[in-house]
């Protein structure tokens, strides 16, 4: 596996798009800084920055297997907040719950259960927790005009401490429907950036676009619409012609303001899913 990856990036590392598409003069942008890979089993789901500067990457392969047991059989793109780990989980497609679970720094795991709501689709695709660590915003696959938001399991006193049940708090109306969101992630406390698996171009002119989300103001408890808007289409290329490319997570690591956006090559190429790096500039 370790050779195949190896070779795959240094093959595909001349393919790596430049910057996103020019902006107006004097508006922050997003500029790509970097490329590297990781390996799909054990990444290619999702990414989260920790503290120290380092990565956490989440993949099919790192289900523990008691969760699996459990039936919870795919797990999406994660984050970290104040040194806790938020994953999201989900089961089958006839399930009526889906799952988060919370790793603290210690290495204790807590689980919660969120029983779907009518009209709920069984996707987790996401955790994505505000700055101010209240609040846990996820997402579900297909066609929505809607994030969902709930209290923060753990960290916001509502919630059970030892795990248990989980309900949805309120939501983020969005004010352009979105479609098949795979992760996101906060920028500020009133900013989400997005990444969209969606390379239809119906929604959005882009192909996989990366979305961002604007707030009128902090999440509070509250019900609140969000403003959308693409920001670029991910890089879709590589040495594999054959197959469809996969956006998948997405993280901004507030310490050094490095957004990273993952996409995942067809064919044999999937076994390395790329990491493409930005940082913000005014020109």
């Amino acid at each position: 596996m370790k050779r195949q990856l190896v070779a795959v990036a240094a093959l595909s590392s001349a393919l790596a798009l430049g910057a996103p598409s020019a902006f107006a003069s004097g508006e922050p942008h997003w500029v790509q800084s970097g490329t590297s890979y990781t390996d799909s089993l054990g990444g290619g789901q999702g990414l989260a920055s920790r503290a120290d500067g380092s990565v956490l990457y989440r993949g099919l392969a790192d289900i523990p297997l008691g969760l699996r047991v459990k039936g919870w059989n795919h797990v999406g793109d994660p984050d970290v907040a104040r040194g806790y780990t938020f994953d999201a989980y989900q089961g089958a497609d006839t399930a009526t719950s889906k799952m988060y679970a919370v790793t603290t720094p210690a290495g204790k795991r807590y689980e919660y259960v969120h029983r779907l709501n009518p009209g709920e689709k069984v996707n987790n695709s996401f955790a994505a927790v505000s700055p101010d660590a209240q609040w846990l915003v996820s997402g579900e696959w297909g066609d929505q005009n809607r994030l969902q938001v709930f209290p923060a399991p753990l960290l916001n006193p509502s919630t059970p401490q030892q795990g248990g049940e989980l309900e949805e708090a309120w939501q983020i109306t969005l004010d352009k429907p979105v479609r098949d969101i795979q992760g996101c992630d906060f920028v500020t406390g009133t900013r989400l950036v997005c990444a969209s698996d969606d390379a239809s171009g119906q929604l959005f002119p882009e192909s996989r676009p990366l979305l961002q989300v604007d707030l009128p103001h902090k999440l509070d408890g509250q019900p609140v619409t969000g403003s959308v808007k693409a920001l670029f289409g991910l890089p879709q290329q590589s040495i594999c012609k054959d197959g469809t490319f996969e956006a998948e997570g997405v993280d901004y690591d507030v310490n050094s303001g490095t957004l990273r956006a993952e996409v995942v090559p067809p064919g044999v190429c999937a076994l390395a899913t790329t990491v493409y790096s930005y940082r913000q500039v005014t020109n």
